[in-house]
């Protein structure tokens, strides 16, 4: 038998979907703040109630004292449950619908009352501030009890204070009010809650569409996951928003685009500067695999719209694989070359055998002498002009190859490049991408001849490559320095329309420049600019003439 699966535990606490999470908060949010808003509306009301009731009470004194006769009554009658100043008093209570009305002479005698059995005795509470000329509002307890009070002065007709009048609002009344506006404040409560929970379920909706109902602890696992595999993987990820801005970077991006986190926030343009990598991550090229250059790196490129207007670009570095693709072409031309000069090495040795059996030694000579010398005029030409090992090197190796594809491969005669190069590589670069280009396009046709001249000017070096074939249409010249544009078919092994582009990203990264025309009787001329590519010439050496041997004293 199978084990019994244990038994779940209850979990207690809040849910785990941000939906349910961020519902069961805003109505909590939206409860608290109608409880919080009704206290603080109730607090204050309270005090406004008291306020009002003391207030009336206290007019309602003034308006008593105001009475004409009424000092002269508390002066010339009695105190009487039917006397003059009791009459009025209960007249103006009546009307006011007050608790009581209390009149009293300067010594607190009672002259009026709503209980008549009170009537001259002395008032339960200190009259004194009224007898003093002085207005009083309060809330104190008497003989009927808790009520909201005002008492003010009763004049004579000199003005001078004979006695008093104190009104009093039964506090109960007060309380009534209070009570009786708390309905309506809850009702009013129960309504705003109503609409903010309402207003919190949409809202929750939403997210719960937009999180696509994870729990908060996924959100979290998610954003963890990618920060590691953004900065893990060897590819570079450019996010931007639905305006065009970056607002991701991660580091093989910033390594493989030269930028830093200060791009963030910025269009492709404003972090990288016009050209056809900020076209690609804008989205005005469109494609696959799209091939860009930035500075020294060929990268492929493809861009993905996501569901909120943005988009994210994806960018893997090329160039070791461009530089592999480059060598493979250069060792299949050599060996092709190779195997070319084998096959003519074999033609020449069995020359050289029929000679030596004929026992014509004298042409044997000859014929041997031609062969090299033909090769060494060739080596000899190149390092005398050119005196830069690498790129001696490379043109002579450019010429056996050419030699072999019938082409004729001539160094300038105005050719003149001193050994001062201060970056050897880039201009081995530049030299090479422009003879393979020239080799390629004239292989094949009668005649065909590259030239290329180097020469210094200063501190700029200046290299002219001129072939004789068909030459570049005016609306495509500047269209061939574009990476990945080509109108040759690219082999298996890796894309093409990535020479040119190289060779004038390292002009313009030196401040020069790569430009084509129509070289002179037809075909192609390419000229490359390098301002500040050679050293300043150093001093030449001063020439140090040998002393005279001394010759030792003969001995005496």
């Amino acid at each position: 038998m199978s084990p019994t699966p244990p038994a779940r535990r209850l979990r207690l606490g809040l849910p785990r979907r941000v939906f349910s999470q961020v519902l069961l908060m805003q109505v909590a949010i939206a409860a608290g703040v109608a409880v919080l808003a009704t206290g603080l509306f109730l607090a204050p009301l309270s005090n406004q109630l008291d306020d009002q009731a003391m207030r009336r009470a206290l007019a309602i004194a003034q308006t008593t004292a105001q009475q004409p006769d009424l000092a002269q009554d508390l002066r010339d009658t009695p105190p009487s449950p039917n006397g003059p100043v009791q009459q009025e008093a209960e007249r103006i209570r009546k009307a006011t619908r007050a608790e009581y009305i209390v009149v009293m002479d300067w010594r607190g005698v009672r002259w009026s009352h709503t209980d008549k059995k009170q009537i001259g005795g002395i008032v339960s509470t200190d009259p004194g501030q009224a007898l003093a000329g002085k207005e009083v509002m309060e809330i104190d307890s008497g003989t009927l009890g808790r009520s909201a009070r005002g008492k003010v002065p009763l004049r004579d007709s000199d003005g001078s204070v004979v006695g008093a009048v104190s009104v009093g609002i039964a506090y109960d009344s007060v309380r009534a009010r209070l009570i009786h506006a708390i309905p309506g404040l809850l009702a009013y409560a129960g309504g705003a809650l109503a609409v903010g929970a309402m207003a919190a379920w949409l809202i929750s909706r939403r997210v719960h569409r937009q999180t696509r109902d994870l729990a908060f602890s996924d959100i979290a696992a998610l954003l963890s996951e990618r920060e590691a595999m953004l900065h893990g993987i060897r590819e570079g990820v450019v996010a931007l928003d639905r305006t065009g801005r970056i607002r991701l970077l991660n580091d093989e991006a910033q390594r493989l685009l030269s930028i830093g986190d200060a791009a963030v926030g910025r269009s492709p343009d404003e972090a990288l500067g016009a050209g056809r990598t900020s076209d690609v991550l804008a989205g005005r090229v469109t494609g696959t695999d799209l091939l860009t250059v930035r500075g020294q790196r060929v990268l492929v490129a493809n861009r993905m719209p996501t569901d909120d207007g943005g988009a994210v670009a994806t960018l893997r570095d090329r160039t070791e694989l461009e530089q592999l693709g480059r060598e493979l072409d250069s060792t299949r031309g050599l060996i092709d070359a190779l195997r070319a000069q084998d096959h003519e090495h074999a033609n020449r040795m069995h020359t050289l055998l029929g000679l030596l059996e004929l026992e014509m030694y004298d042409d044997a000579v000859e014929f041997v002498g031609e062969v090299v010398g033909d090769h060494r005029a060739t080596a000899e030409q190149v390092t005398e002009r050119i005196e830069d090992p690498l790129l001696a090197a490379l043109l002579v190796g450019k010429a056996t190859v050419a030699a072999e594809r019938g082409v004729a491969l001539w160094v300038s005669d105005r050719t003149r490049l001193p050994d001062r190069l201060i970056d050897p590589q880039g201009l081995v670069t530049v030299v090479g991408n422009l003879v393979d280009n020239a080799l390629d396009a004239v292989a094949g046709k009668p005649h065909a001849r590259v030239e290329v001249e180097l020469r210094a000017e200063g501190r700029t070096a200046i290299l002219r490559v001129r072939d004789t074939g068909p030459g570049i249409p005016p609306e495509h010249r500047e269209l061939i320095f574009t990476a990945g544009w080509s109108t040759k078919k690219p082999p298996a092994h890796r894309e093409r329309g990535i020479g040119l582009s190289l060779v004038r990203r390292l002009a313009e990264r030196q401040g020069g420049s790569a430009t084509v025309d129509e070289a002179y009787g037809g075909g192609a001329e390419f000229t490359v600019v390098l301002p500040e590519a050679l050293t300043e010439p150093g001093p030449e050496p001063a020439l140090t003439v040998p002393s005279a041997p001394q010759t030792a004293k003969k001995e005496s």
